[in-house]
């Protein structure tokens, strides 16, 4: 702005050199008239001028919510992301659940690779298990579970994000985790008190162990990520958890005897 005064000074008081008819009085006037002449010039530049530096105000902007909002803006006509990113707009529990039992039929690949079994006999049952788990329970939960907190939470700060890791710990992860246990147990023929004895053998140790991991991710989650991909990253990090949780899902069950 200042450059701008002195530049514009500068060649009104050339011209009053060259034009000393112009009263010293009036100098000041014939700066203002300048700066006009300039501003009305600025005015006439065409509008994609302001949209341009207006987004990259935007995209200047330090903070890491603003800038991922801007890359979901701006990649939301682009191939695949632009297509899925309107799914999750007209059919989001479909989407997340879809994406969801996607994710977890990969994890329970990756587990059985990791353990051997794919070189010997490939369990088909326990992956559509894990797939079917993940489309039909875990994908729907999650959406009205980070809807819920963002309506109960809505702001973004430090404490209300310690606030919404307490409840994912304290809440949705034991509950969510129980819900497992017992459903992939059952779908196995277990009984009820084999049930209970497999809880009761491996829920502990999965919660405690979810503790040195889930925290961190649901910083990241729920600090700079908008709600509506919540989920979706949620799920990305969960793919590392789901390989340790279908290990010890598929345990050997507990004797009661």
């Amino acid at each position: 702005m200042c450059a701008f005064f002195l530049r514009n000074g500068s060649k009104a008081l050339h011209h009053l050199c060259k034009n000393p008819s112009i009263e010293p009085l009036n100098f000041k006037n014939h700066i203002v008239h300048h700066q006009l002449q300039h501003s009305k010039v600025y005015s006439r530049l065409p509008q994609s001028f302001y949209r341009k530096n207006k987004e990259l105000v935007e995209l200047s902007n330090p903070s890491f919510l603003a800038f991922f909002s801007g890359v979901s803006a701006s990649v939301s006509k682009v191939g695949f992301v632009g297509w899925y990113l309107e799914k999750l707009n007209s059919r989001p529990i479909l989407t997340k659940s879809i994406t969801c039992g996607l994710i977890l039929t990969a994890a329970d690949l990756s587990s059985q690779t990791i353990a051997g079994s794919l070189m010997t006999q490939y369990d088909l049952a326990r992956t559509l298990r894990m797939g079917g788990y993940g489309a039909l329970i875990v994908g729907p939960s999650l959406h009205f579970w980070f809807n819920f907190l963002s309506r109960c939470f809505p702001k973004r700060d430090v404490i209300t994000t310690f606030k919404k890791i307490a409840l994912g710990q304290t809440v949705y992860g034991p509950a969510i985790n129980s819900v497992f246990f017992s459903m992939n147990a059952a779908a196995q023929g277990e009984s009820s008190s084999e049930i209970v004895a497999r809880l009761k053998r491996d829920l502990v140790p999965t919660i405690v162990n979810g503790l040195m991991y889930w925290p961190i991710c649901d910083f990241i989650t729920f600090k700079f990520v908008p709600v509506h991909l919540q989920p979706l990253v949620s799920n990305t990090f969960s793919y590392v958890w789901n390989v340790y949780l279908t290990y010890m899902a598929n345990q050997e069950k507990v004797s009661t005897t």
